[in-house]
């Protein structure tokens, strides 16, 4: 193990699909490959043993699939950061892997830079959704808009300050943790903190919710998601 890199586990039946990744992570510098998994109870006993930064996790595997595994790799490994990678690019998909604790989605035909911004962003702390899929995820939350409606409030009232309030338009919209930070002057962790007092105000726990509710507030419009 190199110190100072963040660790990396893989798992996908398919050899070919781990040699590319692999050698796409090691290649930004950042991130050092521990193991490779070609199902799902490899990719648990892996990760229960090295307790990685990040595992990356194919859906469809032999002997245990991805969104099998993934419950109970949370509770094997709390700290490890969970990003999908997968072919599929319905809104079910996304949907089901967010709900499972997922911390990212990203297609399989995405660039290689897109790779490193989604690693950059579960390793610290953010969630991540390749642009192919986030707009059918909105769409997905908007359909199912009774499912998900947040408990109304009197009128003129809110449960978040005027900063919670720009700092969740800022989210809605797609912008990251840094970019919102270096906008409104305002360091990281406090953009962080405030992202964690809004979703806690609100009892919403995933992205695709916040920007459901910043629609329906009329905080953001359609077209800026």
């Amino acid at each position: 193990m190199t110190p100072g890199r963040k660790t990396v586990v893989l798992a996908d039946d398919h050899q070919l699909v781990r040699a590319g990744l692999r050698s796409l992570i090691e290649d930004f510098g950042d991130y050092q490959v521990l193991g490779e998994a070609q199902d799902g109870e490899e990719a648990i006993a892996l990760v229960l043993r090295l307790q990685p930064d990040v595992l990356l996790l194919d859906i469809t595997m032999p002997r245990l699939t991805g969104l099998d595994a993934l419950p109970r790799i949370k509770q094997a490994s709390a700290g490890t950061r969970l990003l999908i990678v997968s072919m599929y690019d319905s809104a079910d998909f996304v949907m089901q892997a967010l709900r499972l604790g997922a911390d990212g989605y990203l297609l399989k035909d995405s660039a290689a830079v897109e790779l490193q911004l989604a690693l950059d962003a579960v390793t610290s702390g953010q969630r991540y959704l390749s642009p192919a899929v986030s707009g059918t995820v909105v769409e997905h939350a908007l359909s199912h808009a009774a499912d998900t409606r947040p408990a109304p409030l009197p009128p003129g009232a809110s449960p978040l300050t005027p900063r919670q309030i720009e700092i969740l338009t800022l989210l809605a919209s797609g912008k990251g943790m840094k970019e919102i930070a270096y906008d409104l002057g305002l360091s990281v962790k406090t953009v962080e903190t405030h992202r964690a007092q809004i979703m806690e105000r609100l009892n919403i726990r995933d992205l695709p919710r916040l920007v459901l509710y910043a629609l329906r507030q009329g905080l953001i419009s359609p077209d800026q998601t």
